[in-house]
C-alpha cells in the first residue's frame, strides 16, 4: 500500500511545474491534523505513556475492522566492513503536529505532521504522518519530507547476530525551539575511531545546527564526573547508548545515558548543555576505572544506566533513572549504585536514591531493576491518599515497583546494608501493599531452578507482575524490559498496564500467559498508595515486548498497543529464520485481544519498540515506516 518516492516526487513535481512551489501554493498547504505531539519516547518526559485524544480508536471499532492503512519504502542502507546493512528502528518513533518544513525546496514553506525516526545504520528521517492538502496538489503520507545521514555505521559483534550501528536510542523533539530542534545520538566510525555523539537537527529541514555535534568520549565524559574516578571506554562498540534522550523542562539539558552490552562497562548520565553546546556534566554508576590489581583493564557491569526508555524529568528538572547490576564483591562500596533508582538535580548532583531489598541477589543474577525506567504519575490528589505523588517502574525480575515521589530516602553515600532472606521484603523502601504475599516467605535455601516452598510465615512486598517468583531473570529468562503505561478512568480510578513475558517454570525460557498485568493504585483510610494486581490478560504470550501505550477517549475506551519482537533476546536480526514483530491492542478493561497483526505485516526488528498512536492511526517502526488504523 505504500507509494515509491519516485512517483510521490514525480506526482508533486508535475503538479508544480518545477522543485521550487510558488508562495501561494504553499500558503494552503497545511495538514488537516493539528495539536498533538508525542516529542519523545513514551509520549514525554514523564514517559507516562497515555493518549487521551482518540475518540475513534474504541475497542468496538478496532474489533469491527482495523489493519495496515500504507508504508514508507524500507529504510535506505548503509555499508560497514564492505557489506550493506539495511536500515532497522531500534528507536521508537516521535511526532509533531504543526510543524512548518524550511527545506528551500520541495517542500519549503508546508505545514506538516512529521513522524522523526533515526536507524541503526546512522539515517535520520523525518516522514508526513497525514495527507497534507495544497491548493493544486497534497504531500500524502508515508513521504519523506527529508532524510540525513549523521555517522558512518559499524559493526557491533555484540549485538544481535552483528548489526551495523548509527542510531540505537530514541531522540528527542524540542517544540519551544523555533524551528523545532530534534536531538539525536549515533556511534560515527568515522577516521578508524568508534565515538558516541550528539546531534542536534533542524527538523524543519534535517541540518545539523551550528556547534554540533557533541563528541562523547573518555576525556569529556569523565572530566566532568561528579562521582569519579571512573572508567568510560573511549571504543563506542563496547559503550551502549540505548537509553532514550531526555530534554530538562528549559530545554538547556540533553540527558544521555549508557550502559555497557553484556555487562562490558560502566554505566554513565551524561548532561550535555544545548545553549553551548558541549558536556555540562556526567555521572557514573560507580566510582570504578576498571582495573584489577595490577593495573590491567577488567571490564565489568556498573550500574548500567541503558533502559530503552531513558530518564524520565519532572517539572522541577529533577532527572530520575534507574540502574543495571553491578558486581556482587561491590556491596558496600561507597559511591556505587548498582540496581536503584536514582534522582539527580539538573547538573547531576544525587539527591535521592532507593534500592531494593534483594539488590545483592539481583547483582548475582544479572537481574536489572535498570530495565525498566521510571514514570512520574500525574498527582493523584483525588484518591484518598497520603502519596498523591508517586513513580512506578519494574525490572528484569518481573517485581512492579511504587515509590512516594515526595520521601526517597535512601542514603546518598552508599546503598544499604544487603537482605538475604526473601522475608526481609518488609524492609523494602518502595510502598508494599498492607497484606503479606505468598512471594515473601521464610523459607529455607533452596537449589537453583527449584521453587521454594512457602510458609505460612510471610510478609508484604513489592508486587510480582510476571513470574514464577525468583531471582532468575538474566537474558533470556528475563520477565519485564518495559517501562509501564499510565491510564485514569473517568471515576477518577489510577491504573497502570506492565507489559513482559510470564516464564513457564523457574528456569524456562518457554513463555506462558499472562503478558500484560493491568495494577490499581489503592490506598486504605488516607494512608500510603500501593498497588494492587487488578487483572490480566489470559491468552497472549510476548516473548520479548516492548512497553505499552494506551489510548482513550478522555477516561473511558482504554485501548493498550504493544509491540512484540517475537523473537528472544539472543535472536540475531539478521538470521531469516528469526521471527517477525506482531504489533497487539488489548481491550484495557476487558484485558482480550482487539486486533493482533499479521506475520507477514511487519519486518524483523521492533526490539523494546513503543507503537506511536496519533489522531487515530497508529505508528509502527521496523525497517520502515507503517500505519496502522480504522478500515
Amino acid at each position: 500500500m505504500s507509494m515509491p518516492r519516485n512517483l510521490a516526487l514525480a506526482v508533486i513535481a508535475c503538479a508544480c511545474e518545477s522543485t521550487q512551489v510558488p508562495p501561494s501554493l504553499l500558503a494552503a498547504c497545511v495538514a488537516d491534523t493539528h495539536g498533538q505531539a508525542s516529542p519523545a519516547y513514551h509520549g514525554g518526559m514523564t514517559r507516562i505513556g497515555w493518549s487521551s485524544q482518540e475518540p475513534g480508536l474504541t475497542p468496538q471499532a478496532i474489533s469491527a475492522g482495523f489493519g495496515p492503512l500504507w508504508s514508507t519504502a524500507e529504510f535506505d542502507g548503509a555499508v560497514a566492513s564492505n557489506a550493506l546493512f539495511r536500515g532497522r528502528a531500534y528507536a521508537s518513533p516521535i511526532f509533531a503536529d504543526d510543524v512548518t518544513m524550511h527545506d528551500g525546496g520541495l517542500f519549503d514553506g508546508a505545514q506538516v505532521s512529521p513522524i522523526f525516526v533515526a536507524t541503526s545504520n546512522g539515517f535520520v528521517y523525518a516522514v508526513n504522518a497525514f495527507e497534507a492538502p495544497c491548493a493544486s496538489r497534497s504531500i500524502p503520507a508515508g513521504e519523506i519530507l527529508w532524510r540525513t545521514q549523521i555517522v558512518t555505521p559499524a559493526i557491533v559483534p555484540t549485538l544481535d547476530g552483528g548489526v551495523a550501528l548509527g542510531t540505537l536510542s530514541t531522540p528527542v523533539l524540542d517544540l519551544h525551539a523555533n524551528p523545532p530542534i530534534l536531538y539525536v545520538t549515533a556511534m560515527d566510525a568515522q577516521n578508524g575511531a568508534f565515538t558516541w555523539k550528539a546531534f542536534a537537527l533542524d527538523a524543519s529541514r534535517g541540518t545539523v545546527l551550528p556547534g554540533w555535534p557533541v563528541v562523547l568520549d573518555r576525556p569529556s565524559v569523565t572530566a566532568a564526573n561528579v562521582n569519579g574516578p571512573a572508567y568510560f571506554d573511549d571504543d563506542a562498540r563496547i559503550v551502549s547508548q540505548r537509553a532514550a534522550l531526555a530534554l530538562g523542562p528549559d530545554g538547556d539539558r540533553l540527558y544521555v545515558g549508557f550502559g555497557g552490552y553484556f555487562d562490558g562497562a560502566v554505566g554513565w548520565m551524561v548532561a550535555i548543555d544545548t545553549q553551548a553546546p558541549k558536556i555540562a556534566a556526567s555521572f557514573s554508576g560507580a566510582p570504578d576505572t576498571l582495573l584489577d590489581a595490577q593495573g590491567n583493564l577488567a571490564k565489568h557491569p556498573n550500574a548500567g544506566m541503558w533502559a530503552p526508555s531513558g530518564p524520565a524529568i519532572d517539572s522541577q528538572g529533577h532527572v530520575y533513572m534507574t540502574t543495571g547490576n553491578s558486581d556482587p564483591s561491590w556491596e558496600t562500596r561507597p559511591g556505587a549504585w548498582g540496581n536503584s533508582l536514582l534522582r539527580f538535580t539538573k547538573d547531576l548532583v544525587l539527591d535521592r536514591t532507593y534500592t531494593p531489598f534483594n539488590f545483592c541477589q539481583l547483582d548475582e543474577g544479572d537481574v536489572d531493576v535498570g530495565g525498566s525506567s521510571a514514570v512520574l504519575l500525574p498527582n493523584l490528589a483525588s484518591l484518598p491518599t497520603s502519596t498523591p505523588n508517586l513513580i512506578a517502574f519494574g525490572g528484569k525480575q518481573g517485581v512492579a515497583y511504587l515509590l512516594d515521589a515526595a520521601h526517597i530516602a535512601g542514603d546518598l553515600g552508599q546503598r544499604p546494608a544487603c537482605s538475604t532472606s526473601w522475608d526481609d521484603a518488609s524492609r523494602d523502601g518502595s510502598l508494599l501493599p498492607p497484606t503479606p504475599s505468598p512471594n515473601y516467605c521464610n523459607v529455607a535455601p533452596h537449589a537453583a531452578c527449584v521453587s521454594p516452598v512457602p510458609s505460612q510465615e510471610c510478609v508484604p512486598g513489592p508486587v510480582l507482575a510476571f513470574g514464577p517468583a525468583g531471582d532468575i531473570a538474566a537474558l533470556d529468562h528475563a520477565k519485564m524490559r518495559t517501562t509501564p503505561a499510565f491510564f485514569r478512568r473517568d471515576d477518577g480510578t489510577a491504573l497502570l498496564y506492565f507489559s513482559g513475558a510470564t516464564k513457564a517454570s523457574l528456569c524456562s525460557v518457554d513463555v506462558v500467559p499472562p503478558s500484560l498485568v493491568r495494577m490499581r493504585i489503592a490506598a486504605d483510610a488516607a494512608g500510603p498508595a500501593y498497588l494492587v494486581r487488578d487483572a490480566a490478560d489470559t491468552e497472549m504470550r510476548f516473548v520479548n515486548p516492548g512497553s505499552p501505550v494506551v489510548s482513550s477517549h478522555g477516561g473511558a475506551d482504554p485501548v493498550v498497543w504493544i509491540l512484540d519482537e517475537n523473537a528472544l533476546r539472543t535472536a540475531s536480526l539478521l538470521d531469516p529464520a528469526t521471527p517477525h514483530p506482531v504489533l497487539y491492542a488489548v481491550d484495557g478493561e476487558t484485558m482480550k485481544v482487539l486486533y493482533r497483526s499479521g506475520q507477514a505485516d511487519l519486518d524483523v526488528g521492533g526490539k523494546y519498540g513503543t507503537p506511536l498512536v496519533a489522531h487515530g492511526t497508529v505508528f509502527v517502526v521496523t525497517d520502515r515506516v507503517q500505519a496502522f488504523g480504522l478500515r
